[in-house]
């Protein structure tokens, strides 16, 4: 299992909309590295920390899992949309998404909150320069981000 932080604007695609809709098509990315992720590099079942950015408060707003292959994004298709591409071919699609399906919504981890924990900080979204909108996250990033995550949470009674 292989584990991925994955950034959505909230006005594009939010985790209550994840939450809603069950499951969304990840469309829209026009980076070939961040394509190439999840072409060659997602499983079904992956782990995804659903980031919310370019927003008032960016941070992790929740947990989300891959669950589709990787497939032709149609939006690389349509002239109507945003991340139309009129040089990519329906024979030969340039542009690849994978569906992701909610598994739950988390307090908001904000950006500061990550940069104060010593042990994240050679995570890939940290770096500086860093702008993929989806990176890998080592497993013991992903468990320290668990607990970051459980530490804030009542109590079961």
């Amino acid at each position: 299992m292989s584990y991925w932080l994955m950034k959505s604007e909230p006005e594009e695609c939010s985790i209550d909309d994840l939450a809603r809709l069950g499951r969304v098509p990840w469309t829209g990315v026009r980076n070939y590295q961040a394509r190439n992720f999840m072409r060659d590099d997602f499983a079904l079942g992956d782990g995804v920390l659903f980031y919310h950015s370019s927003c008032p408060q960016p941070g992790i707003a929740g947990l989300a899992e891959v669950c589709s292959a990787a497939y032709p994004d149609a939006t690389q298709f349509d002239p109507a949309s945003p991340y139309h591409d009129p040089k990519s071919d329906p024979a030969k699609p340039r542009w690849l998404h994978v569906d992701v399906s909610f598994v739950r919504k988390t307090r908001l981890l904000a950006l500061p909150e990550l940069r104060q924990t010593p042990t994240l900080a050679g995570m890939r979204l940290l770096q500086p320069g860093n702008r993929l909108s989806i990176t890998p996250v080592t497993p013991a990033e992903w468990q320290e981000i668990l607990k970051l995550l459980d530490a804030a949470s009542p109590s079961p009674r």
